[in-house]
């Protein structure tokens, strides 16, 4: 083929980079990726296993996860026709953003925020308009209001805890911003089982422009079964379902997120143990000379070191994996690492000391 291959591409792939975690997925102490230190316990799995094992692998399955929608909306208490279950929350990013977006359409993204959304953003040639985190990295609600009118942007996303700053906006503030904007607002709530604040998902019906998306990567501890979930009122979830890539749930994953919810107590379990040892880990940050600490609402801790390069492969050499988020907006020199077990946590404590 004589013609340059990049031609035939889309033209946005040349300001994209591939998807990569730096230090890898594999460590004897791993905490760079926000995941839940608690497996599902081997009784479930079998439980989970064993009704798998009667499903024929042959056919196709449904061609949304309806058992698993509703599953997740009895729990929730709502309306089965206000969910829709995705292979994990990224591809329901990916839809949420082709039902959304376009060439010239403006998607507001405060920074820094997950580096997916920008990504998503610009290959369907949508235009960016950033607002800076303050600088202890809180949300600048004021300045995301007043941004989204001049700018009259058409897509709002705010992920509340925020990833990777560890931040919240409250209820009111989220309210606020969907008030008084004309344009869609998703609110990625990928942590909110961590949080002191309150989800906005009671006000879906009220907020006709709102659209809350969840993980079970978190503190559901699902991250290798790959579920997410969006939650919107029915008229506007039957204009997102559109652009949904079918069949892509498989039964595996409905039988495994009934089950779990089945079985909450072990999440709530979970998520106390986590938010105890996060208030243990923080006191021993904040007694180590040379480490600022920042006020975490999630499962995970930023803190900021001296050079934060040195400090990631220190660590690493020493089998501890974290994430060097210094890349990030606001975030020079700041490493990130989910709260991990109660000896997991020492170990990264006993190393960040002799640092």
């Amino acid at each position: 083929m004589k013609k340059d291959i990049n031609s035939l591409l889309n033209p946005a792939l040349k300001n994209i980079a591939t998807y990569s975690v730096e230090g890898g997925q594999q460590a004897e102490v791993k905490l760079n990726q926000n995941e839940s230190p608690f497996d599902v316990p081997m009784w479930l799995k079998e439980e989970i296993v064993g009704e798998f094992i009667k499903e024929p692998w042959n056919r196709y399955p449904d061609i949304l996860p309806y058992r698993g929608m509703e599953a997740y909306a009895k729990f929730l208490g709502i309306s089965s026709d206000s969910v829709m279950m995705s292979n994990g929350s990224n591809e329901m990013l990916y839809t949420i953003f082709l039902a959304s977006l376009g060439p010239g359409r403006k998607v507001l993204i405060p920074a820094p925020s997950f580096s997916l959304y920008a990504k998503i953003a610009l290959l369907l040639q949508s235009q960016i308009v950033g607002v800076p985190m303050l600088p202890g990295l809180d949300f600048d609600t004021e300045a995301i209001i007043r941004t989204a009118h001049d700018e009259a942007v058409d897509f709002i996303v705010i992920s509340t805890p925020n990833n990777p700053t560890s931040k919240s906006l409250t209820f009111e503030e989220v309210r606020l911003i969907a008030e008084s904007s004309d344009a869609l607002v998703l609110v990625d709530e990928a942590y909110i089982e961590f949080s002191k604040q309150r989800s906005i998902l009671e006000l879906i019906d009220t907020l006709p422009n709102v659209i809350v998306l969840r993980t079970m990567s978190k503190a559901l501890a699902l991250a290798g079964i790959r579920i997410g979930f969006a939650i919107a009122n029915p008229v506007l979830m039957g204009e997102l379902a559109k652009p949904k890539i079918p069949f892509s749930s498989s039964r595996l994953a409905e039988i495994t997120i009934t089950k779990v919810l089945e079985n909450y107590s072990l999440v709530t379990y979970a998520v106390s143990c986590i938010l105890k040892e996060r208030k243990r880990l923080s006191a021993a940050l904040e007694s180590i000379a040379g480490v600022t600490l920042f006020e975490s609402d999630t499962n995970f801790l930023i803190i900021r070191v001296n050079n934060a390069e040195s400090v990631f492969q220190s660590l690493r050499s020493a089998g501890i994996l974290v994430r060097n988020v210094s890349g990030y907006h606001l975030m020079e020199n700041c490493l990130r690492f989910n709260v991990g077990l109660v000896e997991e946590n020492q170990r990264l404590i006993e190393k960040l000391s002799s640092l």
